[in-house]
């Protein structure tokens, strides 16, 4: 399952998605907003995508994953629009059958999500504001 949304990610959804009688591992990765950068009180973070090209580029990212990794299931929901600090921005889910390939598998993910996707984050601050990734 890859998804782009602008609703809230429900991790409890994704779990159940996850599951299966062979998995003895599910890791997951959640990143959350959080309310400072570099010392700047953060007020929220705004994402936007090009949406068909992210989902193509997060299902290439997943089946190179599953080329590496015996991965069972896996998720990758991406969060765009506006977020409030302590929301879930992103979520990767895998499930294996063991820890270590569910552990490298998930964090392969979201390291190579953050390089190579067309998801762009504005960090809008107290007193300003700044694109971390490229804008389109």
């Amino acid at each position: 399952m890859i998804t782009l949304t602008s609703d809230p990610i429900d991790v409890a959804t994704a779990l159940h998605h996850l599951q299966s009688s062979q998995a003895g591992a599910i890791d997951f990765f959640l990143g959350v907003v959080r309310d400072n950068t570099q010392q700047r009180p953060v007020d929220r973070l705004e994402y936007e995508a090009y949406d068909r090209m992210a989902i193509s580029e997060m299902q290439k990212i997943a089946d190179q994953a599953q080329n590496q990794w015996p991965i069972l299931r896996y998720t990758i929901i991406h969060r765009k629009g506006i977020l409030q600090v302590g929301e879930i921005a992103v979520l990767i889910g895998v499930a294996t059958a063991h820890r270590a390939d569910a552990f490298e598998a998930c964090r392969f993910i979201i390291d190579t999500i953050k390089q190579t996707v067309p998801i762009w984050k504005k960090e809008v601050f107290t007193d300003g504001q700044q694109w971390v990734n490229a804008h389109p």
